[in-house]
């Protein structure tokens, strides 16, 4: 997650909190989804932005998982996340993100 997105998000955590916001991820790699999941709920790890140190405990999805998704209007799902489920591992996305949501977010 580069420094500028970082610091939107931490400015939205402080302002808003948890019970306010939902990270909506859409990475199409399990490790930079866990990674980012992991910045927006227990600080980044890498030590390099705005958010080092910061626990937002922030909720997070990944835009694949089943209670997103059904959220989405299935046209435009379709035409924007749909052909990305045959080519990437949505399992291990889900799963990748759900792991720091449910190790680290405050709900």
């Amino acid at each position: 997650m580069d420094l500028e997105n970082q610091a939107r998000i931490k400015e939205l955590g402080e302002k808003y909190g948890a019970e306010e916001l939902v990270v909506i991820l859409g990475s199409s790699d399990p490790d930079s989804a866990e990674l980012a999941a992991e910045t927006v709920t227990a600080g980044d790890p890498t030590y390099a932005g705005p958010l080092t140190g910061v626990q937002l405990g922030l909720p997070v999805y990944h835009i694949m998982e089943p209670e997103i998704k059904e959220q989405v209007d299935p046209a435009v799902y379709e035409e924007q996340v749909a052909m990305m489920e045959m080519v990437v591992e949505v399992e291990a996305l889900i799963d990748a993100v759900k792991g720091m949501r449910e190790q680290y977010s405050k709900l």
